[in-house]
């Protein structure tokens, strides 16, 4: 009987692999749930995102970004490995969006692309590390 536990979990060992590690396509917004930092591309540290179930759309988030005590608003959402999430200082205007790729490999746990101020021409490159 040991010996057909054993054989069952050997099995099993590559479904619960693809389970644990989604490729980029298949992250949702529950993968994208936590705490997440955020870097800037030659400037470090951008901010500290909570990203929580969004009240109103099942496959969304809404959430906060914290700059040194700075808070901000967020919503967004993520759709075959493309993530997009909007930025608002007051909750009503958008003050910034986010742009970016689930990097493959990295399991929905990091992502890169272009974060762009409402008004200001100059977009700022991106990473987002799920801590």
């Amino acid at each position: 009987m040991k010996g057909f536990a054993l054989a069952l979990l050997a099995c099993a060992g590559p479904v619960l692999a693809q389970v644990e590690c989604p490729h980029a396509s298949e992250v949702t917004a529950a993968h994208l749930l936590g705490l997440w930092r955020a870097e800037f591309t030659g400037q470090g540290h951008a901010g500290t995102l909570l990203l929580e179930k969004h009240a109103l759309y099942a496959a969304s988030v809404s959430g906060t970004i914290n700059r040194n005590g700075d808070r901000s608003k967020l919503a967004g959402d993520v759709e075959d490995g493309e993530f997009t999430l909007e930025e608002s200082a007051d909750g009503v205007h958008i003050a910034a969006t986010w742009l970016g790729e689930v990097v493959e490999g990295s399991c929905g746990r990091e992502i890169r692309g272009t974060w762009k101020a409402e008004g200001d021409a100059k977009e700022r490159t991106f990473v987002l590390r799920k801590d």
